[in-house]
């Protein structure tokens, strides 16, 4: 299944965030690597699990899927990102399977 890039999803997020002042500290750049870094992680934690074939950009998408009215703030993303959990992710990714068959 072919996901969107990860630093591409991240723009909306960056750019909303670029406003707030916690957020001022870090650069565009350096806040999407940190949310990069997050998804990965959490990838790297589900491979630990023995889900082999995770990867960031998946985490990121069942992440970012429950954000249909907007980007929520940076403390609940990254609360979102790192309490994922591995059984709400594998239901995420048998429903995208169903809903996209080609893109495997």
């Amino acid at each position: 299944m072919r996901q969107p890039a990860l630093r591409q999803t991240l723009k909306p997020v960056v750019n909303r965030k670029k406003k707030a002042a916690a957020v001022e500290l870090l650069s565009e750049s350096e806040l999407m690597k940190c949310i990069e870094d997050l998804c990965n992680s959490k990838a790297e934690e589900f491979r630990f699990y023995g889900y082999e074939n995770v990867t960031g950009e998946q985490v990121w998408a069942c992440v970012s899927e429950s954000y249909r009215r907007g980007w929520p703030r940076l403390n609940r993303l990254v609360n979102d990102i790192l309490s994922l959990k591995a059984t709400r992710f594998m239901n995420w990714l048998m429903v995208s399977v169903y809903k996209n068959p080609g893109d495997q």
